[in-house]
């Protein structure tokens, strides 16, 4: 994570898309044992159509877990939060969250979380450095966003 812009005016960072996990050989044959399996499975009871989409899946899940993750810029400015190229103005912010980590061996990182308006995965989690982590409270606490509770969703666990 890299602190790339620091000012009254504007806060400007950037950090990996995404926690890079290194995959063993054994987990890339689990992951095609279980497939295989599942698909003659489906193939037995004569639905072709979801072994087709279990060979989709296992390819597409094999594919992403070797993908290296890009690097995004993060943005909070007068205007409000910019995520690569897209705007999340103020107005359409409803709450946030700075989550500190604790302490280092507690496994919890330092994550920024918006609720924004939209209605497909209307919550955000944004890595951010706890060096900035009071910048951008006192930003959004200045915008008169309201702060609540929030932490990280069930499924962005389990994907982990």
């Amino acid at each position: 994570m890299e602190i790339i812009e620091r000012s009254d005016e504007k806060l400007v960072w950037s950090a990996l898309e995404y926690e890079v996990r290194d995959r063993t050989p054994d987990w890339f044959w689990a992951l095609g044992v279980i497939v295989i399996t599942s698909s003659v499975a489906t193939v037995i009871f004569e639905n072709y159509f979801f072994a087709a989409l279990i060979i989709l899946s296992g390819f597409l899940l094999g594919f992403f877990a070797v993908k290296k993750p890009d690097i995004i810029t993060y943005e909070l400015n007068e205007k409000g939060l910019i995520i690569k190229n897209r705007l999340y103005p103020y107005k359409n912010i409803k709450s946030f969250w700075v989550q500190l980590g604790a302490h280092p061996d507690a496994g919890v990182k330092p994550i920024l979380f918006i609720h924004s308006e939209r209605a497909f995965m209307p919550i955000l989690s944004i890595p951010i450095n706890e060096t900035i982590a009071e910048d951008i409270h006192l930003i959004m606490l200045s915008q008169n966003i309201e702060e609540i509770e929030m932490k990280e969703h069930i499924a962005e666990k389990i994907m982990e």
